[in-house]
């Protein structure tokens, strides 16, 4: 991810069974993974949260934005930093509730929006999601008060898949600063796994999910990639009552794995985690290790 290859496009097969289905999976089976929009549904401001927009340039021309919330606390009390990737619907300002507690608690939070999403430039794709997440993360790095305390990754639904490849390659590189834990909502365990599962769902492309489905490339599995980021903490979360991706998905992360990992088990809708207290307490908790 460190230097920019030509853009995975997800090509779109399938077209000869109709109109219809071209629209449907055009350009290829991208559109199961990115549901952008760019309409601003709110500000930290409005939660009454410091911030600072971000904008960053990456290696291929575009122009990420993102969202920098500093801890609410003295500068020698803060705990820690959160880079915090979102899911697949809409932009950093739908899902900003999902960390805006986290300052009030000691932690600084970084969000950025992918190309395509919010007021990032650009069309979403697979690789280039990747590529951005490492642009945002290096961004972090050369901050001073992020080298000298601990830094998390938290991924959310598709946030996770991404934050999966880019710690697994973050901690294999041995690059600084090192990651002190990554925390995976409701992930699925591979791009390619969770794509045949939608696929299967619908019946105009059940017939064809096996077929489409290898149309999206398999570098990125989830439950290959995990294992390589020990010896940093991993925390999976799953909900029983998860929604849009079942909870085989978060044992088999576990499953996957190594040493030393966690896994909470929760009672939430897709996305919906942190509303619960007790569920931002474990969270603490394992950053506090």
């Amino acid at each position: 991810m460190a230097s920019r290859t030509p853009r995975l496009l997800l090509k779109a097969a399938g077209r000869c069974v109709g109109l219809l289905l071209a629209v449907l999976l055009l350009p290829g089976c991208s559109s199961l993974f990115f549901y952008p929009d760019r309409a601003t549904y709110i500000t930290p401001d409005r939660l009454n949260l410091a911030y600072e927009d971000i904008y960053l340039d990456t290696a291929d021309g575009e122009t990420l934005h993102g969202w920098w919330l500093p801890a609410e606390t003295p500068d020698n009390k803060v705990r820690g930093t959160v880079y915090f990737l979102h899911g697949n619907a809409q932009n950093i300002s739908s899902h900003i509730l999902n960390v805006s507690w986290l300052p009030e608690k000691g932690y600084n939070v970084f969000t950025i929006d992918y190309r395509g999403y919010g007021q990032s430039t650009g069309d979403p794709d697979l690789e280039g999601a990747l590529h951005d997440v490492e642009t945002g993360l290096r961004w972090l790095a050369d901050k001073s008060e992020v080298k000298t305390r601990p830094l998390y990754i938290l991924g959310q639904s598709l946030g996770g898949g991404l934050g999966i490849a880019l710690a697994s390659e973050w901690t294999q590189r041995q690059e600084q600063p090192r990651l002190d834990g990554v925390i995976l909502d409701g992930t699925f365990s591979g791009f390619r796994r969770i794509a045949r599962e939608k696929l299967g769902e619908f019946w105009l492309t059940w017939p064809l999910q096996i077929p489409l489905s290898w149309t999206i490339p398999d570098d990125y599995e989830g439950v290959d990639h995990i294992p390589r980021i020990s010896p940093v903490p991993v925390m999976v979360i799953h909900s029983v009552r998860d929604g849009i991706i079942p909870f085989h998905h978060g044992e088999a992360l576990f499953e996957a794995a190594k040493e030393p990992k966690e896994f909470l088990q929760t009672d939430t809708p897709h996305g919906a985690t942190f509303v619960i207290p007790g569920y931002r307490k474990e969270m603490i908790q394992f950053m506090g290790q």
